[in-house]
């Protein structure tokens, strides 16, 4: 294929190049036309559709190589063909020739420009699928555009050839008609500018503006047809009602409170949502208890010995929830309020796309609103194993409620609670063996970060089952049995508590989504600005997907808060480009944007660069000396497409590259940043050196070196 393309463009710039070697130009231009015009007329009236077949194939080849002359030849077809059989050759050699430029492009530009801008092109594209028509046929009627630009740049997009074609032809059709038209009065014609008149110029523009206003008339009547069957109130109670009181409800209320909107936010449990109750905060404060339990096994090669620990499981707990009480008011009722914010404790219920009943223990309470905004979250998922609801298994969210600490512990799912959750009962004293369907840890990570984390648990006593299937749950008065499958074969094990942490589902029922018609696919489906299908009822969080990190949440707030409240005014597509997330059992996995598997994936060309912890001091002061930094750049170039860092403190290790990805910073800016020494943080200044070093100019420096050789002669 590369030497197609090759090909492809010597051929391109050869012709190109002849055409100005042999000054061809000089054949289209207006006197030239001209001083031509009657024996041209001659040659036409004798040999008519070989002339028109070569003049249609000169026009096709002009137009395809992107030639100056495209408007001489339009008014030729006039001068020499006539209105009617010029307007035919015209549009149609025109429209061609366009497409032909077109597929070059795409041929030649479309792959490198995928690979270099992937995630860029990825939203472009997704815009052209929907509304490409419209935007291409503003463009075609619009003469300010240069039409060989709209070829080439339309290329590199997904819009579909035939679209193509037909959205030029007729975009094209009045211009290429006021051209041909003009031919006919060619002898009256001195310049360009006697055709196209600031007032034809100005009248293409409000011609091409109609395709956008259509598609605005088209959007307001689709909403009216959405909205058909409700009664709308003629004024609201809120600007906003948000339902849920995780990290994207809360966020998204105090949002508008701070623009001061009048915002309601309801929530049927516990102010923080999962993340304060039972998800990062618990989660973290247990596998903190679970390092310092780790302490003496470690500690011994630096001269300090320590007895092994003392485990008071009830006491671990009550630190637990003394940490989610101490935060707790961070995320409370009186802050938020404090803030603005209206908070009602109850199930909502949206009733109609702008009233929202609540069911409070003092009754029902039914609000209009303007906005809606639903950030319900998501609960654990539990598979369906045979006899699993026959026990009183555990999730992430009851399992806060243990005070009696487990001797056998069998965790279902290798993704990252059950990992960290595993090394920290593991690390705590209890006998865990974590089952995983896959071939790896962290399905998302890359293979050789995931081993690390294999490695590690296998090391603190977990027994880690691969490529294993849990396919039935056994129970009697006495004991509990799971039955695990390999390869065919099974193995029953007997285990006193069960962890399910498979993955997590949006909570999708119990509000009102299924009366008003609102579609969902595992999550609520939305468009780029979190509207669901009612513009006015948007979404975040872990029920809107597609990621399910707390700071993700927090990251969509904005956005439909922002949507909701000052639509159609200003609104924002929502940015994905820098999403970073961690693991944070021991090692820490931490990645942003692409690794190598998902690279792989989308069939993105690049470099990697790693750099082993192991070689840096502080990593070996504090004995860390494990794990590695690895860079996803593109080839040849020191743009950042994704990182990942295995090793202590991987989370704030990232956050250089994320904020490096974000404002598009190079390796060469992260070399010349200046790290305090010794930190683990040179790490990062670190990688970049070895990809300095893989890049080094060798050429330049061969120069350089005679240069030196010259100074000591």
């Amino acid at each position: 294929m590369n030497f197609k393309r090759g090909l492809l463009l010597v051929v391109i710039a050869g012709l190109i190049g002849a055409f100005f070697v042999f000054d061809l130009g000089q054949f289209l231009t207006l006197d030239s036309l001209k001083s031509n015009q009657q024996a041209l007329a001659d040659f036409i009236q004798q040999n008519w559709l070989q002339a028109f077949v070569g003049y249609f194939v000169l026009y096709v080849v002009v137009t395809a190589l992107s030639l100056p002359g495209a408007a001489i030849l339009t008014l030729g077809a006039g001068a020499l063909f006539g209105l009617g059989w010029g307007l035919v050759l015209a549009s149609f050699a025109s429209t061609i020739g366009a497409t032909c430029a077109f597929l070059v492009s795409r041929f030649l530009l479309r792959d490198w420009v995928k690979a270099t801008f992937a995630n860029r092109i990825k939203a472009i594209d997704e815009g052209i699928q929907k509304d490409g028509a419209f935007y291409l046929l503003t463009l075609r009627l619009v003469p300010l555009f240069p039409f060989f630009v709209i070829n080439l740049v339309m290329g590199i997009t997904s819009i579909r050839t035939l679209t193509y074609y037909w959205v030029s032809q007729v975009g094209m059709l009045i211009g290429t008609a006021v051209y041909v038209n003009a031919g006919l009065q060619l002898v009256e014609i001195n310049t360009l500018a006697d055709i196209v008149s600031a007032d034809l110029i100005l009248s293409f523009v409000l011609l091409g503006l109609f395709p956008l206003i259509a598609k605005f008339i088209i959007n307001i009547l689709q909403q009216r047809r959405v909205y058909a069957g409700w009664k709308k109130p003629k004024s609201f109670d809120r600007n906003m009602v948000v339902i849920g009181a995780g990290s994207a409800g809360l966020v998204t209320a105090y949002i508008a409170a701070a623009v001061k909107a009048s915002v309601t936010l309801v929530e049927k449990n516990k102010m923080g949502g999962d993340c304060l109750n039972t998800g990062c905060v618990p989660s973290k404060s247990l596998l903190h208890a679970s390092k310092l339990a780790h302490v003496h096994k470690v500690s011994s090669q630096t001269g300090v010995t320590y007895a092994a620990p003392n485990i008071d499981f009830k006491a671990v707990m009550a630190q637990v929830h003394k940490v989610i009480k101490t935060i707790e008011p961070h995320d409370s009722i009186e802050r938020y309020e404090s803030l603005g914010v209206k908070v009602v404790t109850g199930n909502a219920t949206i009733v109609s796309p702008w009233q929202v009943d609540i069911q409070t223990e003092h009754g029902l309470e039914s609000l209009t609103t303007k906005n809606i905004v639903i950030a319900t979250g998501a609960s654990a998922f539990v598979p369906p194993i045979p006899g699993l609801k026959d026990i009183d298994y555990l999730t992430a969210e009851n399992l806060w409620e243990l005070t009696e600490q487990p001797k056998r512990l069998v965790v279902l799912g290798g993704g990252p609670i059950g990992s960290e959750l595993s090394q920290a009962f593991g690390r705590l004293g209890t006998q865990v063996t974590q089952v995983e369907m896959l071939p790896q840890l962290l399905a998302k990570e890359d293979s050789d970060a995931a081993q690390h984390l294999y490695e590690q648990l296998i090391k603190d006593g977990v027994d880690v089952r691969l490529n294993t299937k849990a396919i039935a749950i056994e129970s009697s008065s006495d004991k509990k049995l799971i039955v695990l499958e390999k390869d065919g074969n099974q193995e029953k094990l007997e285990f006193d508590q069960i962890l399910v942490a498979v993955g997590r589902q949006a909570n999708l029922t119990g509000f009102g989504l299924e009366e008003l018609g609102i579609e969902t696919n595992k999550t609520l489906i939305t468009n780029q600005l979190l509207q669901t299908k009612y513009p006015n009822i948007l979404a975040a969080g872990d029920v809107a997907g597609p990621y399910q990190f707390t700071h993700t949440a927090s990251h969509q707030a904005w956005y439909a808060a922002v949507n909701a409240l000052f639509r159609p005014f200003k609104t924002f597509k929502v940015d994905y480009r820098v999403i970073p997330w961690a693991t944070f059992t021991d090692p820490e996995i931490a990645t942003v944007g692409l690794n190598e598997t998902a690279a792989k994936e989308q069939n993105i060309d690049y470099e990697v660069t790693r750099y082993d912890i192991g070689g840096l001091d502080r990593a070996l002061a504090d004995d860390h000396a494990r794990g590695f930094v690895k860079v996803l750049t593109l080839p040849g170039k020191d743009k950042i497409l994704g990182a990942t860092i295995v090793g202590a403190h991987a989370g704030e290790l990232l956050a250089e590259f994320v904020l490096a990805m974000k404002y598009n910073l190079g390796m060469n800016k992260l070399l010349g940043t200046i790290h305090i020494y010794p930190t683990m943080a040179e790490a990062t200044k670190n990688t970049a050196g070895v990809w300095k070093k893989a890049h080094a100019p060798e050429k330049l420096l061969s120069y350089v070196e005679g240069f030196h050789k010259w100074r000591r002669s």
